[in-house]
């Protein structure tokens, strides 16, 4: 296939999501790799090798007028891991990963040292940048095979695993790029805000029709923003445009840069403009503007019932302790994250028990330190791949 747009680069992504579920069954149901699917993965980066540099680069065209660079690392980095995983030798597929890092073995050990003889009731995860390796396009970070499996050995000793994100649940979100066998996952979506469970059952956090209305009528207001050809671009870029259950993200940068500074901060403007336009008073909203990411987000409660605060992941773990009867208050408790925005779930998970263990993927030193301050029992990876491989060493 010869891929010349990003929508042709999303269609070839989205064909290996299928590929890696049959693959992932194909494994827990103990037979062999099917040479197709394999060989349809090799097709798939070959395909992407092809279209791209030495610095896993390419030039893909949005529109008659507009081409986007786009860094393709990611993808190609984990089809070859997966083909690798797939034709290796188990163990030998863990020393290539290990060859590839000489701190990553080391880093392994010394993990798997400060959680081995704890046994885990619940295991509560972000998942980009925590226990998947980071995409700079949510829609194209497709889970790979040996990340699911890996995962889902680790979770399969679990009470109860979660992964718990900022993305939206479906409609290209958690659920979508995900390639695990049904039941072994929790999926909540929207910092928790909605959550499909072992069953296949989606719930969600209630929301007063007033403030759902008025979320209603910002991303109508948006949409019909986004629809002009200079504002178009923001859609394509990073996390894109996501409804998500009492949130909206619209991404207004990608890492690659590819918005001028000036163009990315009059966008920034006239989210900011649009919303007070709605919410003069600031009750319905909270903005979180990340620089790459422009978050809009609905207020909950606050604690005197007075105020009014954005919903955080803290938040998230509390809502699913209620409704799906966690116990988080007498079990112990295992929670993985990677940015500040992760640390209300560690933060929560504290106030139902203080033994709570948890495991950053951050070289960020004050982010180390909120996280140790919270809870001391916690350790610290330098990537995805080392906290996978940990999970994996601690499953046996």
């Amino acid at each position: 296939m010869n891929i010349e747009t990003l929508s042709q680069f999303y269609d070839i992504m989205d064909s290996t999501i299928k590929i890696r579920r049959d693959l992932v069954n194909a494994y827990y149901q103990g037979k062999l790799f099917a040479e197709q699917s394999v060989s349809q993965l090799k097709e798939v980066l070959f395909t992407l090798e092809r279209i791209s540099s030495d610095q896993k680069e390419c030039i893909l065209k949005v529109s008659e007028e507009m081409n986007m660079t786009i860094d393709l690392s990611y993808e190609i980095d984990e089809l070859k891991k997966d083909i690798l995983f797939l034709e290796m030798d188990k163990n030998h597929f863990l020393n290539h990963l290990y060859a590839d890092d000489s701190n990553m073995k080391k880093e392994v050990q010394d993990g798997v040292e400060f959680l081995k003889g704890i046994k885990f009731d619940n295991f509560i995860s972000d998942r980009d940048g925590t226990i998947n390796n980071y995409c700079g396009r949510y829609r194209s970070s497709i889970q790979s095979v040996y990340n699911s499996i890996y995962i889902s050995n680790f979770s399969n000793l679990m009470k109860n695993a979660v992964i718990l994100t900022s993305a939206p649940l479906d409609d290209i979100g958690l659920i979508d790029i995900s390639v695990d066998r049904p039941g072994v996952f929790i999926y909540a979506g929207s910092k928790g805000r909605e959550y499909l469970d072992k069953d296949g059952i989606k719930k969600s956090f209630p929301i007063k029709q007033e403030k759902q209305n008025k979320l209603n009528e910002f991303n109508m207001l948006l949409k019909d923003f986004l629809k002009s050809s200079d504002n178009h671009i923001f859609t394509l870029i990073g996390s894109g445009l996501q409804f998500k259950f009492g949130q909206t993200t619209i991404a207004r940068q990608d890492i690659n840069g590819s918005i001028s500074s000036q163009k990315s901060k009059a966008f920034l403007d006239s989210i900011q403009e649009m919303i007070k336009e709605i919410d003069p008073e600031d009750h319905f909203f909270r903005i979180e503007d990340t620089g790459k990411d422009i978050e809009v987000i609905l207020t909950i409660e606050g604690s005197d019932s007075e105020s009014s605060k954005d919903f955080d992941k803290g938040d998230g773990v509390t809502f699913l302790n209620q409704e799906l009867d966690l116990k988080l208050g007498s079990s112990s408790n295992l929670i993985c994250g990677d940015t500040f925005s992760d640390l209300p779930m560690v933060v929560s998970s504290m106030e139902y028990n203080n033994q709570t263990c948890a495991v950053f993927v951050t070289k960020d030193i004050s982010l180390k330190e909120k996280v140790k301050q919270a809870c001391p029992n916690s350790v610290f990876v330098s990537k995805p791949d080392v906290l996978v491989c940990l999970l994996k060493e601690l499953s046996g």
